[in-house]
């Protein structure tokens, strides 16, 4: 069994690969997302993240089908305490930015939708710098000590806020962020290395980074001359125009022939090895995809393999 992951300097532990709630209710629909929970669960995982504006962007959908689907099922498993359960607050149609006000009801209606009295780890999905983040702590410390909320977060953060509130958090005595989610793969790594790093581990923050995969591109499934049918091709399609997108999935085949694993488990467990990461968000639409991302909890690369992939993906 892959061992869990102290989530920072929380009480939770998780399982080190996090399965991505964004697909639920958009390129998988009910049926099949229970078949992804059942089958990621059945390997030894317990953190699923999503989010109350999953997935608002399919015609037709409202925001809040991944927390619906996934609160159905929590119920028809009755597994809910086995479940570290994430969500995100500030994007849904009904429930836009982070005042006090909204970050309560916007907790209520995922509270319903998730059908549970608690969530274990609570977003701010984006920042909204307009707010002053003593507004902001003070909302998720009033959940946390309603139990609404067992933990918070953030995510689309920058370091000069992320420092201030956990600054006021401190001062205050108030509850305190203890994972950061951060946009973050082998071909995007300034989008989180550097201030916002060192801020986090110097904080004890658990980093958990999503787009892990680059909106499947580090699965090394889009090649030249290669059609991929995917709602999400067009944005992976575009790494393989740069020549920094070509060396890292050259790097990453030579890694991946050397273990006999799958592309995305190199990706993922090269993520995985890197300062302040415990768990990477990786979705999975069907069944099929899953054994890929699970094997990043097992594959451990040699110092010399985290340096070739580095390496290729400066």
């Amino acid at each position: 069994m892959t061992s869990l992951r102290k989530l920072g300097t929380s009480d939770l532990e998780v399982f080190p690969l996090a399965l991505g709630g964004n697909v639920f209710g958009w390129t998988a629909d009910q049926e099949r997302s229970f078949a992804v929970l059942d089958a990621y669960t059945a390997a030894g995982g317990n953190f699923v993240d999503t989010a109350d504006v999953y997935s608002a962007w399919v015609d037709g959908n409202q925001g809040g089908e991944s927390e619906t689907i996934l609160g159905t099922w929590l119920e028809a498993r009755g597994n809910r305490s086995d479940v570290v359960v994430a969500t995100k607050v500030s994007q849904h149609p009904d429930f836009r930015g982070l005042s006090a006000a909204n970050i309560k009801a916007a907790a209520d209606a995922s509270l319903r939708r998730l059908r549970t009295d608690h969530i274990d780890l609570y977003y701010t999905h984006f920042d909204q710098p307009e707010v002053p983040v003593e507004e902001i702590i003070g909302a998720l410390d009033e959940l946390v000590k309603a139990g609404k909320v067992r933990h918070i977060a953030a995510s689309n953060i920058s370091a000069e806020r992320l420092r201030a509130s956990l600054e006021f958090s401190d001062r205050e005595g108030l509850a305190r962020y203890v994972a950061l989610q951060p946009h973050y793969n082998l071909v995007s790594r300034d989008t989180y290395e550097g201030e916002l790093q060192d801020l986090a581990e110097r904080a004890g923050l658990a980093a958990v980074p999503y787009y892990a995969l680059a909106s499947g591109f580090l699965t090394g499934k889009y090649r030249p001359g290669t059609r991929v049918e995917s709602a999400r091709a067009g944005g992976a399609a575009k790494h393989l125009e740069t020549e920094r997108g070509r060396r890292v999935l050259d790097a990453l085949d030579e890694v991946a022939a050397a273990h006999d694993a799958p592309v995305a488990t190199v990706s993922l467990a090269w993520l995985a090895a890197q300062p302040t990461v415990v768990a990477p968000i990786a979705s999975a639409r069907t069944v099929e995809q899953l054994p890929a991302l699970l094997g990043a909890g097992e594959l451990t690369l040699s110092e010399a393999e985290v340096a070739r992939l580095t390496e290729a993906s400066a």
